[in-house]
């Protein structure tokens, strides 16, 4: 199985030259500001791309997924997989994506860090092969262009019980890359680099 992966793409999707796959996972961060065009403009391009398997989660920045699921569902096309603290298994690969991260600004599915941002990862099953998160776990891939580690401290903690083949997200732009821990390859498929220019290729893996 080939995966794409690719984040944050805030309404820059259509410039972006995809690589062909078996599955195309977006880490969130679909839309600009959340509004309902942006997303619809959003799934009406993810969904028509050549892609077998398409799954998707919200980001920070996607405010409908959070302020109206109801309307946010009914934009979700019928050949898109959209994760919310939920999973999926293809063809023997099991997925796991939530949009959670922790608190900034009070942005879109922000929770604060500690005990009740944990209760959120601790829904994430043990037998996790391909971990979709927005945001990075604590010093992974997750330096900001100040040099703070904005990843989320519970995060890293359930990532080292679970060890997913692959945990990828986004979320902090200027970290974008791949490294590899233990059993894990940490991916950051952030597309945009700091100041929102489209800049940063997808990244594919084989499964």
């Amino acid at each position: 199985m080939k995966i794409v992966f690719i984040s944050d793409t805030h309404g820059k999707h259509k410039d972006l030259q995809l690589p062909d796959g078996d599955v195309l996972v977006h880490a969130g961060d679909l839309s600009p500001r959340g509004s309902a065009r942006d997303l619809q403009e959003f799934f009406h391009w993810f969904e028509t791309r050549p892609h077998a398997h398409k799954i998707c989660i919200a980001g920070n920045h996607d405010f409908l997924a959070e302020d109206n699921p109801e309307m946010f569902a009914k934009l979700v096309p019928d050949n898109v997989i959209y994760l919310n603290d939920s999973g999926c298994e293809i063809e023997g690969v099991k997925f796991w994506g939530s949009p959670i991260t922790p608190w900034f600004y009070d942005w879109a599915f922000n929770r604060k860090r500690g005990e009740e941002i944990a209760r959120y990862w601790s829904l994430i099953p043990e037998d996790t092969d391909v971990l979709i998160t927005h945001g990075p776990p604590y010093g992974i891939l997750d330096k900001t262009a100040r040099g703070d580690l904005a990843g989320c401290e519970e995060l890293l903690r359930r990532v080292e019980e679970v060890q997913p083949k692959i945990h990828v997200f986004g979320h902090i732009h200027e970290a974008r890359g791949a490294v590899k821990k233990g059993k894990t390859q940490f991916v950051n498929a952030s597309v945009l680099n700091l100041m929102y220019m489209l800049v940063f290729d997808p990244q594919e893996y084989s499964l």
